[in-house]
């Protein structure tokens, strides 16, 4: 799901190490386009602590990155013609993209979408429930106490659902990655 196609997968093959050596992770990257004006967008993040701390990031993370994938696009030039780079922050909204994902994300709501019917139907709404092997859990709405799993190969979109307990999270996270940067700015003035 980090790429719907092959040249997609090939790309972020390629791109993954970069993002990971400047600490970021690529969530999802997507080519779009026909041959001539097409663009490769990138979302990218911050690993997410065990604290819950992470995620989001910044615009100079994003410049950062954009730099340095460019940097790797130009020199190995897998991309035939022109186009246009983005590199953004998946946003408090996020897609669920990656299995880890969804055990990042448990005890909030989520919207699920599957490339078959299951349980008589194509789409969930509900609050993650984890991971089992390689399986995703939901808590599906409306029916107490009922809890299905997914085999994540079949989960074709996923995408967070905007609630009060994710404005939360997402609040603590930024007051948390604020702290951070001002500690590391006053550390860097002592010097």
């Amino acid at each position: 799901m980090r790429g719907k196609t092959q040249e997609d997968r090939d790309l972020i093959e390629m791109l993954d190490p970069v993002a990971e050596s400047l600490g970021y992770e690529i969530v999802r990257l997507r080519l779009m386009g026909g041959t001539e004006q097409r663009r490769l967008q990138i979302m990218a993040e911050h690993p997410l602590l065990e604290d819950g701390t992470g995620g989001d990031m910044n615009v100079e993370d994003c410049a950062k990155l954009s730099r340095a994938v460019s940097e790797v696009l130009d020199a190995a030039d897998p991309i035939a013609g022109e186009y246009t780079l983005e590199v953004s922050s998946p946003g408090i909204d996020r897609p669920l993209t990656r299995l880890k994902d969804f055990d990042d994300y448990a005890g909030l709501e989520a919207r699920i979408e599957l490339d078959r019917v299951a349980e008589g139907r194509k789409r969930f709404k509900g609050e993650l429930a984890g991971v089992e092997d390689d399986q995703v859990g939901l808590n599906i709405e409306g029916e107490d106490d009922v809890t299905v799993y997914f085999p994540f190969a079949w989960v074709i979109d996923a995408k967070l659902v905007m609630t009060d307990a994710l404005m939360e999270r997402g609040a603590k996270q930024r007051a948390a990655r604020l702290e951070s940067e001002n500690e590391d700015l006053s550390e860097s003035e002592e010097d």
